[in-house]
């Protein structure tokens, strides 16, 4: 490309979009990349402030801003993603399923670590809905050089670093623990607010187990659900430490392996994960009965992309962990266990 007075430039090929702006009202394209200039172009172009124009010439070895583009969006996009139409410089990703975002966050980093390239995402683990847009990248010149682009692949290695999961929709058992609740001198609350829960991931309840405050009672519940095909155990109830409160001393018996008992999310800190194979056990603490959003609404979905997370997967969450309890809950649009 080679710069022009605009005064000169009709007959010439635009090679990037101009923008116009008016404060409060509008921001937008009024002439496309590819456009030829005509007369009657040249004063609407001097009054949005282009005394100047960038008209096309090919230079060997540079790339066109929207070739570039094209070129992030092929190296770094993996499933279930659609693109945007590219709009001064710019592809927007957008998915096509519910699920979970993942980003390869050291990847991204590296990326955006060379210059004149930038790739912008959601956080990791965004819960996201069909249609909503995840990234955008584009290049910062209005021509970039191909080495710069051949040294963002070699970054990638190949990997396909922003992708979405679906959910899968689970098989959930429900095991309530409490003297008070098996007794019936209390009503259960606790099952209806999970059950709830799941089914907006489009998840079946097969069941709700009241079990008193015996381990053996407990431990063989779990069981119970595992054999009638539970994808998912969430146990409810008998999380403290209280001398009655048996839940996790049950879930460990079970031959299941222990992942945490503790989590360092507020709401949630007495939180249990564990696994019975391929089976996630979770242990909800009691703050997921009235609080809105919890380390519940945080792990879930990873259980239901198959995550099979480790201890310091959790405590990675200490880090934004603490939720602001605002009065209108806008989750998962905001800071709350973002990692």
């Amino acid at each position: 490309m080679r710069q022009i007075k605009t005064v000169d430039a009709e007959g010439h090929i635009l090679c990037h979009d101009i923008t116009k702006i008016v404060p409060g009202e509008f921001k937008g394209r009024v002439f496309k990349k590819g456009h030829v200039v005509r007369e009657e172009d040249i004063p609407v172009l001097l009054s949005i402030g282009k005394d100047n124009l960038y008209v096309w010439e090919q230079t060997e070895g540079m790339v066109h801003e929207n070739d570039a583009a094209v070129f992030l969006k092929d190296i770094a996009a993996g499933e279930n993603l659609e693109f945007s139409d590219i709009k001064e410089g710019k592809i927007d990703f957008i998915s096509t399923v519910d699920g979970l975002l993942k980003i390869n966050v050291d990847k991204l980093l590296e990326l955006n670590c060379i210059d004149d390239i930038m790739m912008a995402t959601l956080h990791n683990n965004y819960e996201v809905k069909n249609g909503l847009k995840v990234a955008g990248t584009r290049v910062i010149p209005l021509v970039i050089s191909q080495e710069k682009l051949d040294e963002a692949k070699v970054v990638l290695g190949g990997e396909k670093i922003i992708n979405v999961i679906p959910y899968k929709t689970k098989k959930v058992g429900i095991v309530t623990t409490g003297n008070e609740v098996f007794h019936k001198r209390i009503l259960d609350k606790f099952g209806p607010v999970i059950e709830n829960k799941v089914s907006k991931f489009g998840c079946e309840v097969i069941g709700q187990t009241i079990c008193p405050d015996d381990k053996e009672i407990i431990k063989n519940a779990i069981k119970d659900f595992i054999d009638q095909g539970a994808e998912l155990i969430c146990c409810t109830g008998g999380m403290s430490v209280d001398p009655d409160d048996v839940t996790p001393t049950a879930i460990k018996e079970t031959g299941a392996e222990l992942v945490t008992y503790g989590s360092p999310i507020l709401p949630g800190a007495m939180f249990l994960l564990a696994y019975h194979g391929q089976v996630p056990i979770m242990g909800i603490p009691g703050c997921a009965m009235y609080n809105k959003t919890t380390v519940f609404d945080v792990i879930l979905p990873r259980m239901l992309i198959d995550d099979r997370l480790t201890k310091k997967d959790i405590a990675s969450y200490g880090h934004g962990g603490l939720c602001m309890n605002c009065e209108i809950c806008t989750y998962p649009a905001c800071n709350f266990a973002k990692i």
